[in-house]
């Protein structure tokens, strides 16, 4: 009569020890993709988000929206354009990525968390100015330099301010714009954004939400757990390519700078953020030192 009851007390008791090792750390969430797309994907994992502060952990969520900035872009005439993987931001790209991930996705998104019950601070470009960063170049085949405009990197992070807003009970909502020194923004890859917020502030955990299972062997299998040396001898024999390769070369910075372990698993899966930081097994890769 009671097993189906019984079950739900045998989760809970197993996320005993998680909640216990966890509270009170800041868990750095990277989320775009299908996530920011499908409203139903994005209202469960903020749900869970909120769920995460009431339970005495300290979610930053850091975002991007390449999906939606093409798509602005193809409205105003113009042709997204990238060079080795990074977006070419001109001052006219500039001006729809910083709408559409300022005014736009990062408004909505401390929005939903505040009527999912949650506290939500919106911090993008100038406000809050949380990214420091400054202007990149590529380097061609033959070393020329190539101008990617206002792409740039991270050079800083004023965590002082984000731990200020965790500490009055607030979620920090932060879109992957920096700003330079004389105030120009900067469209900086919402990956290596993440991993540098993590990395200021220390986090026990980056968790980077994808399309994808997580991190997969040679015969196609997922890899539940990896060092940053097996990374490394992965991405040489070709098992990792393509798009994870940057992403986890941004979780290994994460590692280098002071996060603790970084898991990359697919937002796709109900409850994903849920199922990896309280049950024994995860549902995705987790990169430790």
């Amino acid at each position: 009569m009671y097993k189906h009851l019984i079950k739900r007390a045998s989760i809970v008791i197993e996320a005993l020890p998680y909640l216990l090792k966890f509270h009170g750390k800041v868990i750095v969430i990277k989320y775009g993709g299908s996530v920011l797309e499908d409203e139903e994907l994005r209202q469960a994992l903020l749900r869970d988000v909120v769920l995460l502060k009431y339970l005495g952990m300290h979610p930053v969520l850091v975002h991007g929206g390449g999906k939606d900035i093409n798509k602005s872009l193809k409205r105003k005439g113009i042709e997204p354009k990238f060079i080795q993987g990074l977006r070419v931001t001109d001052k006219e790209t500039m001006k729809v990525v910083a709408h559409v991930l300022g005014e736009k996705n990062n408004r909505t998104i401390a929005r939903l968390i505040k009527k999912q019950g949650g506290k939500a601070i919106s911090l993008y470009g100038k406000k809050g100015r949380v990214i420091r960063a400054h202007k990149i170049y590529l380097r061609g085949e033959n070393g020329e330099r190539i101008d990617l405009g206002c792409t740039g990197t991270v050079t800083g992070v004023r965590y002082r301010v984000l731990m200020k807003w965790i500490k009055k009970g607030y979620i920090p909502v932060i879109s992957s714009i920096g700003v330079g020194k004389g105030g120009g923004l900067f469209n900086i890859n919402a990956d290596s954004a993440a991993a540098s917020i993590a990395g200021y502030l220390k986090a026990a955990k980056l968790i980077l939400l994808t399309d994808v299972k997580g991190v997969l062997d040679s015969k196609g299998e997922l890899v539940s757990q990896v060092n940053t040396h097996k990374i490394w001898e992965m991405i040489k024999s070709g098992d990792i390519k393509g798009g994870m390769i940057p992403k986890v070369k941004c979780g290994l910075t994460a590692l280098k700078k002071g996060t603790e372990t970084v898991h990359i698993i697919d937002a796709n899966i109900p409850h994903a953020l849920l199922l990896e930081l309280f049950t024994d097994h995860g549902i995705g890769t987790m990169v430790v030192k």
